[in-house]
Parts: C-alpha cells; structure tokens; sequence
C-alpha cells in the first residue's frame, strides 16, 4: 500500500485540501473497474476514494464526458510483494 499512497500524495490539492483528480487519472481509475474480478469498491478503497466517486466517474464514461484510455493488448497481472529480508 506505501507506493500507491506515495501515489496518492503526488495528487494535486485544490485550496479545500480535496484531491484535484486529473481527467487521465479519472479515466484510469474507471479502467481498472472494468477488469475482470475487480470491483468498485476494491480500486476506491486502493485509490483511498468513495465509491460512489468511481461509480460517478463510471457514469461519465458511459456518457462519452470521460474518455478511457485503449486497452487493447494491456494484460494487467497480479503482483506479489515480499518483506524485505533483513541484512545480518
């Protein structure tokens, strides 16, 4: 979770502090929805968002206001990540 909430903090801030998701970044975000075994729910909570945000986003792409990025060939893979082993 540390390199996604790296991710996250490189995120512009409007003056409000909310976070000023880019229209690529959006569009992303939708794109990981719409992978096979993803939900919703589990790309918010990986993006530290409502859900209903994504789900409004998801809408905005079936209205043609979001343009989603081509998919075409982009296999997404499962990564698995190790501690780190300590160095005697």
């Amino acid at each position: 979770m540390g390199a996604i909430n790296e991710f996250l903090a490189r995120v512009p801030r409007r003056a409000n502090g909310k976070r000023n998701w880019p229209s690529e970044l959006k569009a992303r975000i939708v794109a990981e929805t719409l992978i096979e075994g993803e939900t919703v729910n589990a790309v918010a909570k990986r993006y530290e968002l409502i859900p209903s945000t994504v789900s409004d986003w998801r809408r905005m792409a079936r209205q043609g206001k979001l343009v989603l990025p081509n998919l075409d060939g982009m296999d997404f893979v499962p990564v698995e990540i190790e501690a780190a082993v300590p160095v005697a």
